[in-house]
């Protein structure tokens, strides 16, 4: 049985090298079923943008539109460590969009962390963040904002400069004040060189199996988002089919008259 104990910023960061489960989550009956199968964190993905939206990438999604998923994941979360995604424009214009957009995720949508995307470029924004009392987990490799500059989802550190950028980034962000990172789309060894040289706890979605933890998008493995499918996605169900068949075995009660019958009336 899991733990009922709740999960903070600093029992996470303690968790290095013990196997840590994070899994997104984007409405408050997800995040209550989510929570009591016992995931260290929820984090509020701007992936929302795509698997609840129906948008081609994540750049659309907005402040407004990342605190109201926040906040219902937020109320449905008793355990974990809810951490909510800054979007594309709410922290790359300066430190004090940053700061201003990282806190109304803690005071108005009750996260207790953030995770914003970059590495070198973004380790002073982050300080100043940390500073201002807000928990960062930060995020390397293949980050989706920057979907248009990498030219589509590419693995990243696959050559000699961007294995060295890697390295950097994270050292970067480690001395900014990260309590942990996301590291994405990475090969397998430069995952594990890097994780083995922070202090902090790193999380893997796409980049082998020697991160402290791992992070998938709820909607991918439980079969509820069909666009695509990375092959790092392990499917434990395909409740989206499940769904149609739901909604058809409706439709043809409906249509047949069996439904409603009268011990469904009022």
């Amino acid at each position: 049985m899991a733990s009922t104990k709740r999960v903070t910023v600093r029992t996470f960061a303690r968790m290095k090298g013990k196997r840590i489960a994070v899994l997104t989550a984007y409405d408050y009956y997800t995040a209550r079923a989510l929570d009591r199968a016992g995931v260290e964190a929820l984090l509020v993905g701007d992936s929302v943008n795509m698997v609840y939206h129906g948008e081609p990438n994540t750049l659309s999604a907005d402040m407004p539109l990342m605190l109201a998923h926040t906040r219902a994941v937020a109320r449905g979360a008793d355990r974990a460590l809810v951490i909510g995604d800054m979007p594309f424009l709410s922290y790359q214009p300066s430190a004090r969009d940053a700061v201003y957009n990282a806190g109304r995720f803690l005071k108005e949508a009750g996260a207790q962390a953030i995770k914003l995307e970059g590495g070198t470029e973004v380790a002073r924004t982050v300080r100043r963040v940390v500073e201002a009392g807000i928990p960062v987990m930060g995020h390397i490799g293949l980050t989706p904002q920057s979907i248009h500059r990498f030219g589509g989802y590419q693995v990243r550190g696959k050559t000699a400069k961007q294995a060295d950028d890697l390295r950097s980034s994270a050292q970067a962000l480690e001395e900014a004040g990260v309590f942990s990172m996301v590291i994405e789309a990475v090969p397998a060894e430069l995952a594990r060189e890097v994780t083995e040289s922070l202090k902090v706890p790193t999380i893997g979605i796409g980049a082998g199996p020697h991160t402290d933890g791992q992070v998938m998008v709820i909607n991918d493995i439980a079969g509820l988002f069909e666009d695509f499918q990375p092959k790092f996605v392990r499917r434990y169900a395909e409740l989206g089919t499940r769904l149609t068949e739901v909604a058809q075995a409706f439709v043809n009660d409906v249509r047949s008259g069996s439904f409603p019958s009268d011990q469904e009336s009022y």
